[in-house]
């Protein structure tokens, strides 16, 4: 058996890689698998940029901005797979959710109007309401930062982000510390269970498929590893089917809902697996059946375009300089070549392209692949926008971005 150590967070998509090694799938591919829990990914970053895991359940745009030298110790690093994408909520304190759409089924399904009642609703707070984010290179700080632009809220300047561990978000709110949050579940519907906050935007509908998790390796030990990479994400993938199988979603939640892996109430998770969120505290759940997704639709394919979206969005608030060679770096970090070596002769799905237009999916989509078809989902972002990762400084000046502007 080969040893090997991942890190990860208590947060329900880390489901692929619980089921992997508690339903046998590693130990099927001749891997022992370790899995080590972190409370914080700053914390997680450092185990997995000084060799202490092998791998990371990794925020995708942390793994861009490690590998761009953005964060801490930089460090090249690779996504070969995609863990899930969506899975996400934001919620807000009741009396700051007072002055939003009160029909919470209506503020979900229109997240463009809701961003303008957001706006509104910062005015009448009675100081800058302060927003709990996991890191400031996460998909749900680059996510929430898009929604408030879209109403033109400036994040850096009419709200107050503060970072932490997605663990301490509620216990923050009942402090009073924060008004709301943005964090993968359950955290997000904790906090709705406990009243201390409501349903806002739910992730699935800012970005329909967008980019969460990924498993991250450092690059140099992949590139040394290459048979035992491979094993590894062929347990992955056959572990991601588990995950997504409707059968199974009492047993999966049963198993996340240990004290080893979230600690949290099983009956909480199953809600985000089986796409039934509970917005506001005592309402009926809403349907969101592609709320959080492990492996259909090829979630798990790790497209070159949506780490160019991330780096779109760096390079949108400033957060680094754009280059052509940084461009290419954060494109890079994500590895369809791998993928598509680990898992050549599997039923995974296998797009033929690295890239495609983020947001121009707006229906089921058959495409060709060389073996048979793939269906594609809705990858549609809430304003209507496409990305073309040929034209992101296009994308970026109509988002009123300039170069050179500060």
């Amino acid at each position: 058996m080969t040893p090997i150590r991942i890190a990860f967070l208590g947060l329900t998509d880390a489901a692929v890689l619980i089921a992997a090694r508690e339903k046998g799938f590693a130990e099927a591919q001749g891997i022992a698998l370790e899995l080590l829990r972190d409370t914080s990914w700053a914390t997680l970053r450092d185990r997995l940029v000084y060799g202490q895991v092998q791998a990371g359940h990794m925020l995708a745009p942390l793994a861009v901005a490690v590998t761009l030298g953005l964060s801490q110790q930089s460090c090249a690093l690779s996504a070969p797979y995609k863990l899930n994408v969506n899975g996400n909520l934001l919620v807000m304190a009741p009396d700051f959710a007072a002055a939003l759409e009160p029909n919470t089924a209506v503020r979900l399904t229109d997240p463009l109007a809701t961003a303008h009642d957001f706006a509104n609703a910062i005015g009448l707070h009675h100081r800058k309401p302060v927003i709990g984010v996991v890191h400031r290179f996460s998909s749900h700080a680059l996510i929430l930062r898009y929604f408030l632009g879209s109403a033109g809220i400036d994040p850096d300047r009419d709200v107050v982000l503060r970072v932490l561990p997605p663990s301490l978000m509620v216990e923050a709110m009942r402090a009073g510390e924060i008004d709301g949050f943005t964090a993968g579940e359950p955290w997000g519907s904790g906090a709705i269970e406990a009243g201390l906050a409501e349903a806002v935007a739910a992730g699935e509908r800012l970005w329909q498929r967008g980019v969460e998790k990924v498993l991250a390796f450092r690059t140099d030990w992949m590139e040394r590893n290459p048979e035992t990479v491979d094993r590894l994400l062929q347990a992955l993938a056959k572990a991601a089917v588990w995950c997504d199988d409707p059968a199974n979603r009492g047993d999966l939640a049963q198993l996340l809902a240990r004290p080893d892996y979230l600690d949290q109430p099983a009956d909480l998770i199953e809600r985000a697996l089986a796409g039934r969120i509970v917005a506001r505290q005592g309402e009926p759940p809403l349907d969101l059946p592609n709320f959080l997704l492990f492996a259909r639709e090829a979630t798990s394919f790790p497209w070159q375009s949506q780490a160019l979206w991330i780096y779109s969005q760096l390079v949108r608030w400033h957060m680094v300089e754009p280059s052509a060679e940084r461009q290419a770096r954060a494109a890079a970090v994500f590895r369809p070549d791998i993928y598509r070596r680990a898992l050549a002769g599997s039923d995974a799905p296998m797009p033929g392209a690295s890239m495609k237009v983020e947001g121009a999916v707006a229906g089921p989509l058959a495409i060709g692949v060389p073996r048979g078809a793939i269906t594609l989902g809705p990858d549609g972002f809430f304003d209507g926008r496409a990305f073309d990762p040929d034209r992101i400084e296009a994308y970026l000046a109509d988002l009123g971005w300039a170069r050179g502007q500060a």
